[in-house]
């Protein structure tokens, strides 16, 4: 069994007990919860996962919009039994980033208006389970795509990120011949070498505005771009906006 549906928890306490697993996810609004003794608040950044048969106790905050997932594990194939069983494993109040929030909004519009399909909230919910399990158990840093080690890549770029890196280089760290390379690593990642170098950049530049009082000039060079001015105009460009006010903004 899996369903998902949508409901308001009202202010008032409940407690509750049964035999199902169940996902708590908000569209809006919080709701306070504690499963096993564990405490924790459901909002857009977390959400809850109760272990079936666990004592949990819960009451919404104001005005609120919940998504919940009910399932169990009867006629449920091995794999996804797998997924369960390490899902509900524990209670949890896991973070959720801001691609899973922008996929949970879509889920929560297409209940609310194709919510009586008797198929969609079962692949909806189906969807987000599992985008849950990647990021919980998925080791995404420690994945090879295809013959590619992207590890060994992220990590040879991140140490010479401030000089010039060509794709050849990266051919020899991955083993294979540029053209070869420079093919399969589009085909696998769906960028190429220079925009996957480029981001990368960017990513940098942006953590070091946010996080460190570095002047630009000095962001610039450690980033591996040529001058300010280049820094400036690849993150107006690709951001959308300029390094002063991305470290305005934070």
């Amino acid at each position: 069994m899996l369903n998902a549906r949508l409901i308001r928890l009202d202010d008032q306490a409940h407690e509750h007990t049964h035999d199902h697993h169940q996902l708590v996810l908000s569209l809006a609004g919080c709701a306070e919860f504690e499963v096993n003794g564990r405490g924790g608040e459901v909002c857009r950044m977390r959400a809850c996962l109760v272990p079936g048969d666990a004592d949990h106790q819960f009451a919404g905050k104001g005005d609120n919009r919940m998504l919940i997932i009910d399932l169990d594990e009867q006629g449920t194939s091995n794999e996804d039994l797998q997924l369960l069983t390490r899902l509900f494993e524990t209670p949890r109040y896991p973070r959720l980033d801001a691609d899973f929030q922008n996929l949970l909004s879509y889920a929560g519009a297409e209940l609310e208006r194709y919510g009586s399909d008797p198929l969609l909230p079962r692949a909806l919910g189906g969807v987000l389970l599992r985008a849950l399990h990647v990021r919980l158990f998925g080791e995404p840093q420690a994945r090879a795509v295809g013959a590619l080690n992207l590890q060994r890549l992220d990590s040879f770029i991140i140490n010479n990120l401030a000089r010039r890196i060509s794709v050849a280089e990266l051919a020899q760290v991955a083993c294979l011949s540029p053209s070869h390379f420079h093919a399969q690593f589009k085909d696998c990642v769906g960028l190429t070498p220079h925009q996957y170098l480029l981001k990368a950049r960017l990513d940098r530049a942006s953590r070091l505005l946010r996080e460190s009082g570095l002047p630009l000039i000095r962001i610039a060079e450690e980033c591996g771009f040529s001058s300010q001015s280049a820094l400036t105009t690849a993150m107006r460009r690709y951001l959308g906006l300029t390094p002063k006010r991305l470290r305005v903004a934070e």
